[in-house]
């Protein structure tokens, strides 16, 4: 359940910020000696190191306006728009490690070519403009290799009765999706705990990095999205935690799309290996989670710390 703040008392001259409903204690000094920062103002700290700049959103804006007149120029399109993790405001920082997604939706002409052939003329419809970056085929979008972050191009056709239909990669054929509606489920599900479950999201990407990204970002963040549907963010240490501890009882089931087309987001981990693998890398981030929080509460912050660096790598602060 969510917790009240307690009363705390400072020093008068502390500096104290707020971010959201949380307080944030400054490191003090008292009496000539430095004392830690609180885990409140640490993950503070955290949250903040996740977020893109305001030049990188600027860019980001700019760039993915340009790629879709693009694909414009030469193609008849019926409607574009962003999608994926910028879309949903869970995009993390830095953005040279970040794919930005574009949805082209095209006339429907093109469908009869098939999946192959789709992507094919969509790669060759940004070739026309774009002669320096990398433009190669990706699964199921055409990826754009800038200096700075890739754009993914994903050509779709709408689909009859609602959502889209785009390449399934290799297969040859197309699969359902609805990528808004992932968007408004994520949009809902953030509303719903009070802002505190995207920077939680963005905190479980974090760790996913740290650990070479063995998990796809948009399972993550599904499984997130179940994990704590009706339960009551706290604070963001213990979220990461119980995010842990929820995920490795499901690891080996099915995770649904939300759009409701009967996909497994999961579908990529299917054998007993991966499966072990999956669990040792969530059992080890659990250990880490549980270990931080104790050390904490016991008054050992720089072994805290420790251990969350381990579980997030250099995005959380060192002291």
């Amino acid at each position: 359940m969510r917790k009240e703040s307690k009363g705390f008392h400072y020093p008068r001259g502390t500096a104290v910020a707020t971010l959201g409903v949380v307080q944030l204690e400054a490191t003090r000094e008292v009496m000539g000696h430095t004392l830690p920062r609180t885990t409140a103002a640490l993950f503070g700290d955290f949250r903040s190191r996740l977020e893109l700049t305001g030049m990188q959103t600027s860019t980001v804006a700019e760039r993915q306006k340009n790629v879709r007149a693009a694909v414009s120029r030469h193609l008849d399109v019926e409607t574009d728009f962003l999608t994926g993790s910028y879309a949903r405001h869970t995009l993390i920082s830095p953005l040279k490690q970040a794919d930005v997604d574009v949805f082209v939706v095209l006339d429907p002409a093109y469908h009869a070519r098939g999946s192959s052939a789709v992507l094919d003329i969509t790669r060759n419809a940004l070739l026309k403009t774009y002669t320096t970056p990398k433009v190669s085929r990706n699964g199921q979008a055409i990826t754009i290799t800038f200096t700075d972050f890739l754009v993914d191009v994903v050509p779709a056709f709408n689909r009859k009765g609602g959502g889209y239909l785009i390449p399934a990669g290799g297969v040859g054929t197309f699969i359902s999706t609805d990528p808004k509606v992932h968007e408004s489920h994520s949009s809902f599900q953030n509303a719903a705990h009070d802002g505190d479950l995207v920077p939680v999201v963005k905190m479980i990407k974090a760790w996913n990095r740290s650990i070479n990204r063995h998990f796809r970002s948009f399972h993550l963040e599904v499984l997130a999205w179940q994990v704590f549907r009706g339960i009551t963010i706290s604070n963001d240490w213990s979220a990461v935690r119980f995010f842990f501890e929820k995920a490795i009882p499901t690891i080996r089931q099915a995770v649904h799309d939300p759009a409701g087309y009967g996909t497994d987001v999961a579908y990529y981990i299917n054998t007993g290996e991966q499966y072990a693998a999956a669990e040792s890398r969530l059992n080890t981030a659990l250990g880490r989670a549980r270990r931080a929080e104790q050390y904490a509460r016991s008054g050992g912050m720089q072994s805290a710390i420790e251990q969350w660096r381990l579980l997030f790598g250099d995005y959380f602060p060192a002291s």
